[in-house]
């Protein structure tokens, strides 16, 4: 049976040897392994944004509640779904068909957009986390074409560069499917961070600053075959996303686990229709001083079926200097992050997508002040 699957699926996604074993580059460290009946999450908070979406006047005090809930969620999960986000079903139905059709087609017709380390965004079946290869396919796409980035990571080279999109012929009006349900997406995503701002005690729009301009943002189409070896692979390994904000959309499948704080259990997230994940990223856990924290997520595979994801990833400018906001530091509360270069940061983390490193990736651990 195993032998069946690896046969059905090496043929589209180049994910396994041929000679029926897994492949050691996919094999996790025993402590990071998944639980095969994982401990399923039933307190992660769902959100109610009709009071923002719903074009109407909303009473202040609804507003006010969901500014507590939104903060409340930061800092006990960060992590939380929401429901009634006004992203439109029909946009988030096109580009969920679009992408199961391109991931359809064969291993060829998609190399044609492959990615490289010139050119970040199109296809790729290789990426690495923690140092371990995931078992996935993926197509990304930047939100701004061309986006803005530094040419390399080094501190003392000010040239920049830019990434492109690529477009597949097939399917048809991908580009347009795509576009179409960022545009919504990012939306999303402002009227988040205004929340998030509003529970910090910051203006609504403290944020805004860092993403109307060059926002380095992009959105990923994720496709998880099924895996003959669920107890020994992931679709992708433990982190934290190095970003402000996560929005995710995935399937009926599942497999999204996350690290609660307060037990430091994996948790699977179950689906909840037409809702939306939403996670902090470093770059608001630096923001905010540590009072909201990034918390470490995975994707457990399924040994029967594939798994479709869609994340928006929300950057901001590639020259914005990320560190603590001076609104939530004081002498009795200083700093806890040096500050770094998001730009900087953003590539030399890229980079490590293509190739094994000898040491973890760049964290925003390393700019902790002792």
């Amino acid at each position: 049976m195993i032998d069946l699957l690896l046969a059905k699926y090496l043929s589209s996604s180049a994910l396994a040897t041929a000679m029926g074993e897994v492949d050691p580059a996919f094999i996790q460290d025993p402590q990071h392994r998944p639980k095969i009946s994982p401990i399923q999450a039933e307190g992660i908070p769902t959100i109610d944004l009709s009071p923002i979406t719903n074009h109407t006047v909303s009473d202040p005090s609804s507003i006010e509640v969901l500014v507590k809930e939104i903060g409340s969620a930061c800092k006990e999960w960060g992590f939380f779904q929401v429901i009634n986000h006004g992203v439109p079903l029909t946009l988030r139905q096109n580009i969920e068909k679009a992408s199961r059709l391109f991931f359809a087609q064969s291993l060829e017709e998609k190399k044609k957009v492959s990615r490289d380390e010139m050119s970040p965004s199109g296809y790729y079946d290789t990426e690495h986390t923690k140092n371990v290869r995931d078992w996935k396919e993926v197509f990304d796409f930047q939100v701004k074409d061309p986006t803005l980035v530094p040419l390399n990571y080094d501190d003392h080279d000010d040239r920049v560069s830019y990434w492109t999109n690529q477009f597949p012929e097939y399917p048809p009006n991908f580009r347009e499917i795509i576009e179409e349900y960022v545009q919504e997406v990012e939306e999303l995503s402002f009227k988040l961070m205004q929340l998030i701002a509003m529970s910090l005690g910051l203006d609504a729009k403290r944020f805004e600053e860092f993403f109307m301009k060059d926002q380095t943002s992009f959105i990923r189409l994720n496709h998880y075959p099924p895996c003959p070896y669920p107890h020994l692979a992931l679709g992708v390994g433990r982190h934290k996303d190095a970003g402000a904000l996560t929005i995710l959309a995935q399937d009926e499948v599942g497999g999204l686990e996350v690290k609660r704080k307060a037990e430091q259990e994996w948790i699977l997230v179950k689906p909840t229709p037409d809702a939306y994940i939403i996670n902090v990223g470093d770059i608001i856990q630096v923001w905010s001083n540590d009072l909201y924290e990034s918390v470490e997520h995975r994707v457990m595979v399924n040994s029967e079926k594939e798994r479709f994801s869609i994340p928006f990833f929300f950057f901001p400018a590639h020259y914005t200097v990320v560190k603590p906001l001076e609104e939530l530091t004081n002498k009795q509360t200083p700093a806890k992050y040096m500050p770094y270069n998001w730009g900087k940061f953003l590539v030399r983390r890229k980079g490590s997508n293509f190739k094994k490193l000898n040491v973890e990736n760049i964290q925003i651990y390393h700019f902790k002040i002792a």
